[in-house]
């Protein structure tokens, strides 16, 4: 599997999009910068933060980035190469965030409703998941991507599911009036393009979930958006919604990048909207190839409700969050053998993309076989001290 070029990995429109991303750099400076891509140069504008989060605050944001001004550390081609890299050489690109909260949403689509409906009826056992699958859309009886959560028709639903045994907590957070929002790691934790994610060595079904990622500041206003790799335990949170921390928050669990698309005239609230985000995942060891698609028109819920489910008088964040705004996309593809769905297997690779966000790049691998987390926010205070 050869590495990925900008051509595959920016925006399709890159000379119209504002990016802005953190890079790891050696030397003098060792640590964490912030930069921004004109030109095909990646260019340090890290005095106009020092953190993402303070660069997101700014509201002259768009003309920092248009001006650009800062040292250049060479061409995005190189910067995409020492990426995918087995052992990163700097500068190599981070998650485009860093002490922000990262929050996700679940079961925003129908689809990805009825598959964690199965994994909880199914205890974690995917042999019992078609048989499952086949039963609840005979239970439903209809198209729950036409019922808008919270409605009148959502709660009659409700009532009538319960009436015959069929309610379920997932169904709760999918049409009921509250969205799940959960912390999905940690601020710093997040992974970048090219780096491995990692999978808990308890779990033997797991996926990864394409999403849109969206950057909102500490005021609640939506900055710009990004993509996401929410790693998902389906054995783990199936045997119980209580360990949704367990199946969602590890080593390496997190990717984000590669860049953050900043909201402008040619890139908006509407065009996350109406996004289409492809899944790539490529077996290294059995050719296995798997692909879909996650379209956000088919969203149960608008992305400024999410936005406004977890920020505001009820919450605050002053350093902003990312939010991963949930997928549709649940693979059920037969790997391992008939009936046994789709699970992840070591070193494949995962690609993420959507035209006007460009790519996100994974190996996958093992949280406790990649290198841990340790660089926290104390390291960045110290870094950010010495610079």
């Amino acid at each position: 599997m050869n590495p990925l070029s900008s051509t595959d990995t920016l925006p399709d429109d890159l000379d119209n999009a504002l990016l802005v991303g953190r890079v790891w750099l050696d030397g003098s400076h060792s640590g964490p910068a912030l930069v921004t891509v004109n030109n095909g140069q990646v260019i340090d504008i890290t005095a106009f933060g020092p953190t993402m989060a303070d660069l997101l605050e700014r509201d002259d944001l768009q003309e920092v980035v248009r001006r650009a001004e800062g040292p250049n550390l060479g061409s995005v081609e190189a910067l995409l190469e020492n990426s995918q890299l087995p052992q990163p050489q700097a500068p190599y690109l981070l998650a485009p965030c860093d002490v922000q909260a990262v929050k996700a949403c679940g079961v925003t689509f129908a689809v990805s409703l009825l598959e964690r409906v199965i994994e909880e009826q199914a205890g974690g056992d995917p042999a019992r998941a078609v048989e499952l699958r086949d039963d609840l859309q005979a239970l439903i009886g209809k198209d729950l991507s036409k019922i808008k959560p919270g409605s009148d028709e959502a709660m009659s639903l409700k009532k009538a599911l319960q009436a015959r045994g069929g309610w379920s907590q997932y169904m709760e957070v999918g049409i009921g009036p509250d969205a799940e929002v959960f912390t999905k790691s940690q601020p710093l934790s997040s992974v970048g393009f090219g780096t491995p994610v990692g999978l808990h060595p308890s779990s033997k079904w797991n996926n990864p979930e394409p999403e849109i990622v969206l950057a909102v500041d500490s005021r609640g206003q939506v900055r710009g958006a990004t993509l996401g790799n929410d790693v998902n335990l389906r054995d783990v949170e199936g045997r119980s919604a209580l360990l949704l921390g367990k199946a969602k928050d590890n080593n390496a669990s997190c990717s984000i990048g590669p860049f953050i698309r900043l909201f402008d005239d040619h890139f908006d609230i509407d065009s996350v909207r109406n996004c289409q985000v492809s899944l790539r995942i490529e077996g290294e060891d059995d050719d296995f190839l798997l692909q879909g698609e996650s379209d956000m028109r088919e969203i149960s819920r608008d992305p400024l409700d999410l936005v406004s489910q977890t920020i505001g008088d009820h919450h605050q964040y002053p350093d902003g969050f990312m939010l991963f705004l949930g997928t549709m996309f649940s693979p059920i593809q037969d790997r391992d053998g008939e009936g046994q769905g789709f699970t992840h297997h070591l070193n494949d690779r995962v690609t993420i993309a959507t035209p006007a966000l460009g790519a996100l790049v994974n190996r996958v691998g093992r949280s406790d076989q990649l290198p841990p987390w340790t660089y926290g926010i104390r390291e960045l205070m110290r870094h950010l001290a010495r610079r």
